[in-house]
């Protein structure tokens, strides 16, 4: 495989600028979703994404921008990450949930 290209935008989740992106499955691939929708957004934000959801709850009621926007579990992570700069890259942690289903 080659290296992925990256990309310099807004992200779509979180509307910070000049950042770097990647392409999220809304649905994701595994779940049937390699054809299907996808959104611009920035490497935090991705990655927070997949440390508090499984690929089936993002599947089955997570699977727009604006669903994600409204959730409450990234709400606080999505208030917070919207002040940093754009250049931060940050850690994410698994939720508790996520650990407890072993995923």
């Amino acid at each position: 495989m080659g290296k992925k290209k990256t990309e310099t935008g807004t992200c779509e989740l979180c509307m910070r600028e000049d950042t770097e992106i990647t392409v999220h499955h809304l649905t994701p691939k595994e779940m049937g979703g390699t054809f299907l929708p996808t959104a611009k957004i920035c490497i935090p934000c991705h990655k927070q994404i997949h440390a508090l959801y499984t690929n089936a709850e993002l599947a089955v009621r997570l699977n727009s921008i604006e669903l994600l926007q409204q959730d409450d579990k990234i709400g606080k992570y999505l208030k917070w990450i919207r002040k940093q700069p754009s250049s931060k890259l940050t850690k994410a942690k698994k939720s508790n949930d996520r650990k407890s289903k072993g995923r």
